[in-house]
Formats: C-alpha cells, structure tokens, sequence
C-alpha cells in the first residue's frame, strides 16, 4: 500500500471514528435523538473494519492511526464544532503526525 493510501485509509478512519463518538456525544450530552445511536453504531463498525484493511501488523496500525486521529480531530473541531485550534493543539497534532510518520514509515531492514 502506498503512502497516500494509507494515509488516506487513516483519515477516513478516523472520520469514522470521530462521526461514532461525536453522534454519541450529542445524544448523551446534547439531548439529540436516541436515534442518532443507530447511525453512531454503523459508524464505528465501519471504523473497526476499516482499521483492519492495513497489512501491518495491529499494533503498529494502532499507534499510527492515533497520530491521524488526533490531526483529524482537530480539523472536526474547526469544521464541524466552529472553533478554531490554538497554537498548541496545532503543535500537539503536528508532533502526533511527526511520530505516525515515524512509526509506519521508517524503513525497516
């Protein structure tokens, strides 16, 4: 798998991801719809699948998602929770990517 695949495979993970838990939130903190539990649950079993397409091994697949998830987690708060990220949640999420790239794509002998 290439390297833009892969981080595109991680991006639409975490959206899945971060779409479960943010439906869930709503409904538990929002006083939203029980109903929007159903979709919260597709969600996350999409996102479960979706971490098990990598050919790598799963904990290295975890520890690499977590750097994309925390990049994408700051692009959901600016687009779909309308606050902008401060210097160092940009700072956190920059080192979060640094090591993803570290972990998934050193080269290994």
């Amino acid at each position: 798998m290439n390297v833009l695949a892969t981080i595109g495979l991680f991006f639409i993970t975490a959206i899945a991801e971060i779409l479960g838990c943010y439906l869930s939130y709503l409904w538990l903190r929002k006083d939203a719809s029980i109903w929007l539990l159903l979709p919260a649950g597709v969600s996350l079993m999409m996102f479960v699948w979706l971490l098990t397409l990598h050919p790598y091994e799963a904990g290295k697949v975890y520890a690499a998602y977590g750097g994309i998830y925390v990049a994408t987690a700051m692009i959901w708060l600016l687009i779909v929770e309308k606050v902008i990220p401060d210097k160092w949640d940009l700072i956190g999420a920059s080192i979060s990517m640094l090591g993803m790239l570290v972990i998934f794509f050193a080269p290994r002998g």
